[in-house]
């Protein structure tokens, strides 16, 4: 069997004419063609488009499909500063990087590669690992998008820290240079030892844990058992209360809203078929998780809200118990609408795009919740949706950037870079990728024009938005600003 390396459906790939690819060294020479037709240099040609889309235009547009009384919520996280502007404004980005050439070497992308989709999870084996944990984006697509977003994200986060340009330059260049290394890692491996590959927390720990200031002490042996207590029961312990003897989750609106029509959701028919929206989502799960979820039984569910980008999708919680009300197991119900880079890079092959989310997780991520799956879900006030369900927490952490010093700080970006690679790698082609980039910084340099140029564009449009809102243009709520349970 051989990999593809570009697709000739894709709106974005002009390399038609390219051979079939079967050896190391033909697949490397597609590599260095597409760096014919598209220099590694054009990484760094952003300019804003005449026809640029109004990225408020945009953010209006994504708010039409959300639930309306949480999209305050969203503008005034996105009010707090240019970052977390950012960190909503996946749809304006993916629209800037299709006004750009591109490589035309495709992989299932992240989609919304900023500094704080990356952190620490627990893996079915009860391994710590470090990795991407979102995914709600993730579409195929040229690689080079993912690692402009992260860079950009770098300087707009470092830039919040108070740190220095000729840091903030080393910063990128640094990261870039870590994902260039990483691919060429990659080239060298058996597919196998590709798959194989992931970061242990424990690895992590020891490396950054010197570059933390001593009150930080973020990877102590006491703050590795306090992620691990990061579970179901902790959750079960802060977000529910007895009430006649059964647990039950606690209101506190508008963050968390009990619910009980998601419970009858689950149990009508999907889409008019002769499985209900339960069985659905236990069919996604291999046939041995499927036993696993049998033991438990859903007694109540509410609405919840998370993150920043994600603010005004439909999200759940649902409470499950195992063998008594001390086995409780909490899952999150997100709504996977489609991925902002599709209209740019074209669809996937899910129409369901809960799937697209779960298939594109297992694909990138070096290991996967235990109860990852998908559902529809019919709604009264929204019709059918797609979501996709997993662990609420499940040894979910994030790392405190703002804690690090330089040097920790340039390390956790090369290892989120590394997430990167390594998620491509097993995506993609990574002899071809490897070969594009090649072994000088021309491709880290670019990357570094952009990434400052971006940063200062996303300035401009962060005032946009606190604009709008002034004029009432944007609604938004007083006091919902903050980055909300990005990693729940």
């Amino acid at each position: 069997m051989t990999r593809e390396t570009h697709s000739s459906e894709s709106p974005l790939t002009e390399h038609t004419d390219l051979p079939p690819v079967v050896t190391p060294a033909e697949r490397a020479a597609v590599g260095k063609a597409a760096r014919k037709l598209v220099p590694r240099s054009t990484c760094a040609d952003f300019s804003v488009a005449s026809d640029r889309p109004d990225p408020i235009d945009l953010l209006l547009e994504q708010a039409v499909t959300r639930e309306p009384d949480l999209i305050p919520i969203r503008h005034s996280r996105m009010a707090v500063s240019p970052f977390t502007f950012f960190r909503g404004a996946a749809l304006p980005m993916a629209a800037d990087l299709a006004s750009m050439p591109n490589s035309g070497l495709r992989v299932q992308l992240c989609g919304d590669a900023h500094l704080l989709n990356f952190g620490i999870f627990g893996t079915p084996e009860r391994r710590l690992v470090f990795d991407i944990n979102d995914f709600d984006e993730t579409s195929p697509g040229p690689f080079e998008w993912d690692i402009l977003r992260l860079s950009a994200s770098l300087v707009l986060a470092a830039r919040e820290r108070g740190d220095k340009p000729a840091y903030i330059n080393s910063l990128v260049m640094g990261t870039v240079a870590a994902y260039r290394e990483s691919m060429a890692s990659f080239a060298q491996m058996s597919n196998l030892d590709v798959w194989y590959s992931l970061f242990d927390i424990e690895q992590l720990a020891t490396e950054l844990g010197a570059s933390l200031p001593a009150h930080a002490d973020a990877f102590s042996a006491r703050s590795m058992r306090k992620v691990r207590s990061r579970n179901s029961v902790m959750a079960a312990e802060r977000l529910t209360e007895t009430v006649d003897g059964e647990l039950r989750f606690v209101a506190n609106a508008p963050l968390q809203v009990p619910d009980p029509t998601i419970i009858e959701s689950l149990y009508s028919y999907s889409l008019g078929h002769v499985h209900t929206n339960a069985e659905l989502y236990r069919r996604s799960l291999s046939p041995e998780r499927q036993y696993l979820f049998d033991d438990y039984r859903i007694v109540d569910s509410a609405r919840r809200v998370v993150g920043v980008g994600s603010v005004g999708t439909r999200c759940y919680i649902l409470l499950l118990l195992g063998r008594d009300s001390k086995d409780p197991l909490i899952l999150q119900v997100k709504e996977a609408q489609p991925s902002v880079l599709e209209r740019f890079a074209g669809k996937g092959a899910y129409s369901n795009h809960g799937e697209r989310v779960v298939v594109g997780q297992k694909l990138t991520q070096s290991a996967s919740d235990l109860f990852l799956g998908w559902t529809t879900l019919m709604l009264p006030e929204a019709g059918n949706r797609y979501f996709y369900l997993r662990q609420f927490r499940d040894w979910k952490a994030s790392i405190d950037y703002t804690m690090l010093k330089g040097d920790g700080f340039l390390y956790y970006a090369q290892l989120c870079a590394w997430a990167l690679a390594k998620a491509h790698a097993r995506s993609g082609d990574q002899i071809a990728i490897s070969a594009y980039l090649g072994n000088s910084n021309v491709f880290d340099k670019a990357v570094l024009d952009f990434s400052l140029a971006y940063a200062d564009q996303t300035v401009i449009d962060h005032q946009s938005l606190i604009d709008a809102i002034a004029s009432g243009r944007v609604t938004a709520e007083s006091g919902a600003g903050g980055a909300g349970d990005s990693h729940a």
